[in-house]
């Protein structure tokens, strides 16, 4: 934490980026001023407590708060919008922090003691977080104490004004002689005014993540959470509050999203008097953190987005925001090789020679990257099934007789199409997990997690490390170094199938996903030059905490291409396209025995920044395969807009028969639109695809009618595709500014 030094009453900093005022103190009120977006709250002068007054659009004073009649029982703390709410001291509604003190107190009441701010942003040790340096972001820390427990916190506000963004996290420091527990910590706490709201919430499971639900925020709690020990499936550490009047392009809207791996809880909660309290941080049910003296607990840290573009413009913002000043790996804003993985066209039948022959295959298509995905490991417990051999990260013999060096060689020497250029190697990897039937098991059962002598529960026939154990980090940090030392490996895919059981203590998840960051950050910081995907099923672990040290992610097992269109929006409300893996499967898909054409599936797959295919190419019809190297020459051409372009859900599958979406490039020369008919209908019509994004004023040309508009016809009256007499259809349409 940087040291704190006492500063003026009056301070002003500017901010490089955009001219403005990015913090501004004056006495103890403070303004964090966005291009677009305005934060303030202030200092009680009677008992120190923060006070907020405004998150929203531009606002340049402090205006009277609402006259609320403090009679009854809801008086005092519990009429006031405050920004770090403790419990116990009147104020009825949850609080953002909880902590049980040495003396099995639990009431807390921090008071202001100083600020200070600077230019650029502090790291938070042992965590993922946001960067930026001085002109980008400015921080606020904020030195807070109780004076009865002789406990410290410190509250940081970053504010990146080009994103109309605020980062926040806080730590406690223990200064007494006996140890504290924190029982509750929101990274992010807010109180809104008496606002007619609407949650949108991420809602899904296993192969349909993402799908989303918009609900009213009425009085009680409005609230979701994973358990799961992992952001999980069911839920992501992401909401909107909008306007009831808000859509896609019009109205307020605010983003949360905690950068955050572990379980998590989200609330909305609407208190008598109006006001809405907005918190995001660790699920309470496993907290209960033990703080020893001269500790500090460090909370993850939550980002939240101002828009009055709407939905749409609340994402922009987050993409934009995360791919400049999240993730850090050097193929962020990279193009990515089209790969072809493994799995669905072989499973875990494979050896070295069939493999070798899918890596020929992968060679006349033109693939970039083969990936070897599971069953290529194991020696006394061979990976053959799912049941077998994880943990035990030795190449099998039996599949590999001379190693994976030999057999990498082999698809090395194989090239891209019409080049010189090698195709790359990529290996499909699970250390968090372990099977029962392993060496590294019956060597080391106390290192999965287990509580006391209660039955290890299997899922998938696993059951999960605990990787908050030093000698588990080290473990899997040194078996992923010999693998990637062993062989010229360019990509990993990192996966993880199920989701914890058996926590036996609260605080087991908090200090196990910390051990993972540890991890991660220990391999991707020692092999840089390596593409790290991440996977858990899917899209279990999702998140923006991974995505700090992960540029993309497996978005959904799910790879029919219509399930696929609704899950990757999903995605997009909060993180962007470019971290996104999609592929083209075989049909009928695996899932739902759904046929749809190539085309089709390719353009879903097309719209993510990692796209391949997931099949045997040998096994495809003839008049697919013909397609496939038109598909692929076009899956490159869209690569670099979709890495950095900007992104427009013009239609969604939920509301249309005919979604659609839109990328801008940065320059605004050239748009691409995705458009789809899901279904066949003899009428109605279907209804224009308005654009986003265009200078109104500019005239585009487009492939699709080979004609010229101008942005504003493109935009306001919009383009008629015609489709065919058939179910799932796709139009891929360039516009090119003239």
């Amino acid at each position: 934490m940087l040291g704190i030094r006492q500063v003026v009453l009056s301070a002003l900093l500017t901010c490089a980026a955009t001219g403005q005022k990015a913090i501004t103190s004056t006495g103890k009120n403070f303004t964090l001023t966005g291009d677009g977006m305005s934060y303030l709250f202030h200092v009680d002068p009677i008992n120190g407590d923060l006070v907020s007054d405004h998150f929203g659009g531009p606002a340049d004073d402090f205006t009277r708060p609402a006259n609320i009649l403090g009679w009854g029982w809801n008086s005092e703390l519990s009429v006031l919008r405050r920004e770090f709410p403790d419990v116990g001291r009147s104020d009825f509604r949850l609080p953002a922090i909880h902590i049980e003190h040495a003396d099995g107190d639990t009431v807390s009441a921090f008071r202001y003691q100083s600020h200070e701010i600077v230019q650029g942003k502090p790291s938070l040790p042992g965590l993922p977080a946001t960067f930026g340096e001085a002109g980008d972001v400015t921080t606020l820390i904020l030195q807070l104490y109780d004076n009865v427990s002789d406990v410290s916190a410190a509250l940081s506000y970053s504010i990146f004004p080009k994103y109309n963004a605020v980062a926040r996290s806080f730590s406690i420091t223990n200064n007494g002689t006996n140890e504290i527990t924190i029982e509750r910590a929101a990274s992010f706490s807010t109180d809104l005014p008496n606002l007619e709201l609407d949650m949108i919430e991420p809602h899904g499971d296993w192969s349909h993540e993402f799908n989303t639900v918009r609900r009213k925020i009425d009085y009680g709690e409005t609230t979701f959470r994973s358990s799961a020990g992992y952001a999980s499936h069911l839920h992501n550490p992401f909401f909107a509050l909008v306007s009831p009047t808000t859509t896609e392009s019009t109205g307020e809207a605010w983003g949360f999203n905690l950068v955050w791996t572990g379980s998590f809880e989200a609330t909305a909660e609407r208190f008598s008097n109006g006001y809405v309290r907005v918190l995001l941080g660790l699920n309470p049910l496993h907290t209960s953190l033990r703080v020893q003296p001269g500790e500090t607990f460090q909370s993850p840290e939550a980002v939240a987005v101002y828009s009055s573009e709407g939905v749409g413009g609340m994402s922009r913002a987050f993409h934009d925001l995360y791919r400049n000043h999240l993730s850090r790996s050097k193929f962020t804003k990279e193009t990515r090789p089209v790969l072809l993985n493994s799995w669905e066209g072989l499973g875990m039948e494979i050896n070295e020679t069939a493999l070798v022959k899918l890596a020929g295959e992968a060679e006349e298509l033109g693939i970039q990257l083969f990936v070897n995905d599971d069953g290529w490991f194991g020696v006394e417990y061979p990976r053959n099934n799912d049941s077998l051999g994880l943990g035990d990260w030795t190449p099998n013999p039996a599949k590999f007789p001379n190693g994976l060096r030999s057999y990498v060689q082999q698809v090395n020497n194989f090239t891209v199409l019409n080049s010189t250029t090698p195709l790359q190697f990529g290996i499909w990897v699970e250390p968090e997990m372990v099977n029962p039937n392993s060496t590294l098991y019956h060597e080391h059962p106390d290192w999965v997690l287990h509580a006391g002598k209660h039955q290890r529960t299997l899922t998938r026939n696993q059951l999960v490390l605990n990787v908050a154990l030093p000698e588990v980090q080290e473990f899997i940090i040194s078996t992923i170094s010999r693998i990637l030392d062993s062989a010229h490996i360019q990509y990993v895919k990192w996966d993880n199938n199920r989701g914890m059981h058996e926590i036996s203590h609260p605080s087991d998840d908090y200090k196990y996903i910390l051990g993972l960051y540890r991890v991660i950050n220990n391999l991707t910081t020692r092999y840089p030059d390596v593409l790290w995907e991440g996977c858990a099923s899917g899209g279990g672990r999702f998140d923006a905490g991974l995505l700090h040290y992960w540029p993309q992610h497996w978005t959904s097992d799910n790879t029919d291409a219509s399930d696929r269109l609704t899950i990757q929006m999903g995605t997009s409300l909060v993180y962007p396209p470019s971290a996104m893996g999609c592929h083209i499967s075989a049909v009928p898909n695996g899932f739902n025995r759904r046929n749809i054409t190539i085309e089709y599936r390719g353009h879903v797959a097309m719209m993510c920044g990692s796209f391949g295919l997931e099949l045997n190419p040998e096994e495809l019809e003839p008049e697919e395969r013909a397609l496939i190297p038109a598909i692929m020459a076009e899956a490159k051409r869209v690569n670099p807009i979709v890495i950095s372009g900007e992104f427009y859900r013009l239609a969604h599958p939920d509301n249309s028969n005919w979604p659609g979406v839109q990328f801008v490039s940065e320059d605004g020369a050239q748009s691409v639109v995705f458009a789809f008919q899901q279904l066949y209908t003899v009428k109605p019509a279907p209804p224009p695809l308005r654009l986003r994004g265009l200078d109104p004023k500019g005239r585009y040309y487009n492939n699709l009618d080979n004609a010229t508009y101008t942005g504003a016809t493109y935009m306001s009256g919009g383009l008629n595709v015609a489709w065919h007499r058939a179910d799932y259809q796709s139009k891929l349409i360039w516009l090119e500014r003239e």
